[in-house]
């Protein structure tokens, strides 16, 4: 379902909770790592249940960009 608000679009993502699919993807920016912190950060999945699918494909998509764009540290060996 997409509703415009003040001239942009939202996807609710949780119909029971009123959940849009940018809530969503700024919990995963904020470092949301499984489905337990998204529902923590947002209150997703928590009613029916039936949006948690759609849930898990933008978390899994948001940590994969997330992960390319990490900077990657050299950390010498000790030994």
């Amino acid at each position: 379902m997409r509703i415009s608000i003040l001239g942009s679009e939202a996807m609710y993502v949780c119909i029971c909770n009123a959940i849009t699919e940018s809530q969503v993807r700024q919990a995963v920016e904020a470092g949301a790592e499984d489905l337990w912190d998204l529902q923590a950060a947002t209150g997703i999945a928590t009613g029916c249940g039936s949006c948690k699918e759609t849930a898990a494909d933008i978390l899994r998509e948001g940590r994969s960009r997330r992960r390319h764009f990490e900077p990657q540290v050299y950390v010498p060996s000790l030994a």
